[in-house]
């Protein structure tokens, strides 16, 4: 482990978040006299940001409790262009009303990992958009199109690699790093930003951003980045068979985003609480080092603390309480998700659909037929049954993971 001076790279460091840096010792000497202020950059290209986007939010949360101020820009901007990094195909376009309202949904969880303020380590967000929209195309060219070359844009991976696939790659996302860059030069000049910190995958959009800052103002930038991040079975981290899991609490229960964690694998939990909970380091070495079916008790750590930082203590403690009785006690929880039955009952069928445990009807007979659904806990594969709670809620469950509830 690197010796650093700083309390930021130090905290860095040993939770496991540093990839590459540009500077380590450099950035590390800054850190270490005056505050820094950092940014991340998110594309509104939806209402919510999944976990796969969780350990950037912790790199600003580190920051901030460092004693730096994070700048979480949004790509209000960029998100109408798109950015090409890992995709094969372009982005669907977005109307300016769905990408601003997709910006407010997102605030809504930074509030709860960042203190935002006018303080100089308190949080800002901004919006690329303010800039961006109005920078004229000549102005454009000329100041900041110089500075970038056709040869070396052809080297990076996410243009490289659409080419060599013969797969399309329009010019408004061939300009997409060259906004990314001019954001970095922006904030670098209005808000004071020296640190861009990003995924693995940035690294040549943050280094674009630092050469086009040395070569307009002299000034000297830095970037960090974490490694790309997968559990211990190769999978990328924020999808699941069942889709992705959401930060927003309207875009995922409560219930299931706690599960996501509780069922994290075993050699992932040490990792996990280190980069995603606030806990001492030697409290994370005790959990880590559990072993057996006591490893367990680590996970239900993980999943409480994760959950109360994104959706607050009351749900992570709802969340616990409905796992507890739904798989220790046997008894339907009160966290779980629900559909109404009506006065003459609802068919499993539209019951799986309505819950989220299914996408079409048709998926739901296959279900069925595999006799993975139960009916308060009987396999049933008929999928004309008829769900009719009486006083009190019926449980319904698809495989050993996803349950729900069907109410009056």
């Amino acid at each position: 482990m690197t010796s650093y001076q700083s309390s930021l790279m130090r905290l860095l460091d040993e939770r496991g978040y540093i990839h590459q840096t540009t500077d380590a010792a450099g950035l590390d000497a800054l850190a270490a006299k005056q505050i820094v202020p950092g940014y991340i950059g998110f594309d509104a290209t939806a209402p919510s940001l999944h976990v796969g986007s969780l350990v950037q939010i912790m790199l600003l949360r580190r920051l901030q409790q460092a004693g730096h101020k994070p700048i979480v820009l949004m790509g209000g901007g960029t998100t109408r262009i798109g950015d090409p990094t890992g995709r094969d195909e372009s982005r669907k376009m977005l109307t300016d009303e769905v990408i601003e309202a997709n910006i407010a949904s997102i605030r809504t969880v930074f509030d709860r990992f960042l203190t935002f303020g006018d303080g100089p380590s308190e949080a800002v967000m901004v919006n690329n958009h303010d800039w961006l929209g109005k920078l004229g195309y000549i102005e454009l060219l000329q100041s900041v199109g110089t500075h970038f070359t056709i040869n070396r844009m052809l080297t990076f991976d996410s243009v490289r690699l659409r080419l060599e696939r013969e797969q399309p790659m329009t010019f408004l996302e061939f300009n997409y790093m060259i906004l990314q860059g001019y954001d970095y030069r922006h904030l670098a000049q209005i808000y004071g930003a020296r640190l861009q910190m990003g995924g693995s995958d940035q690294w040549g959009n943050i280094v674009n951003g630092i050469e086009l800052g040395r070569r307009m103002d002299g000034t000297e930038l830095y970037g960090v980045t974490t490694p790309l991040l997968t559990t211990a079975s190769g999978a990328k981290m924020g999808k699941t068979a069942d889709g992705a899991v959401w930060l927003n609490n309207d875009a995922l229960p409560h219930y299931d985003f706690w599960q996501y964690w509780r069922n994290a694998d075993d050699r992932d939990v040490g990792k996990f609480l280190r980069l995603f909970t606030d806990l001492p380091l030697d409290e994370i070495a005790r959990l880590e080092a559990l072993a057996g079916a006591e490893i367990n008790a680590a996970k239900k750590v993980l999943a409480d603390e994760v959950t109360a930082l994104c959706r607050g203590p009351e749900a992570a403690a709802n969340a616990a309480a409905t796992a507890a009785q739904v798989f220790e006690q046997g008894r339907a929880g009160g966290d779980l998700p629900s559909v109404s039955a009506g006065a003459n009952g609802v068919t499993i069928v539209d019951a799986l659909r309505e819950l989220g445990f299914v996408a079409s009807n048709k998926e739901a007979r296959r279900k069925l037929e595999e006799g993975a659904v139960k009916i308060d806990g009987v396999v049933v594969r008929d999928p004309a049954t008829r769900v009719t709670p009486g006083d009190t809620p019926v449980p319904v469950s698809l495989g050993s993971k996803r349950h729900g509830l069907v109410t009056p």
